[in-house]
């Protein structure tokens, strides 16, 4: 999960520069008043996010399948702690039962 999220980031990153270099030579507009850091940012943001989407689908891919694998371990671990209760509630019920009979 750490390498996609920092891929992630190294294409939000090369995606401002390029949009930063942009929009300082001229080629692409400056924004509206004071706005020119926040235009860079939300320009950079809607240009990486496709690309993102199309050049990282396998290691998303990857990642999503590391969650699911852990998602599935914790909830093993927790059906085997419940069965672990229920075997031990159901052994002093009848460790009970055979005392008062």
């Amino acid at each position: 999960m750490l390498r996609y999220t920092l891929m992630r980031l190294g294409i939000f990153v090369g995606c401002l520069v390029v949009v930063w270099g942009l929009v300082y030579s001229g080629l692409a507009p400056r924004g509206l008043g004071d706005s020119n850091g926040l235009w860079i940012v939300l320009l950079a943001l809607l240009i990486s996010a496709p690309i993102s989407l199309v050049v990282l689908r396998k290691e998303r891919d990857r990642a999503s399948e590391r969650i699911v694998q852990r998602v599935d371990r914790v909830k093993a671990n927790l059906e085997a702690n419940r069965n672990q209760e229920d075997v031990a509630d159901d052994a002093a019920r009848a460790q009970a039962q055979g005392q008062t009979s």
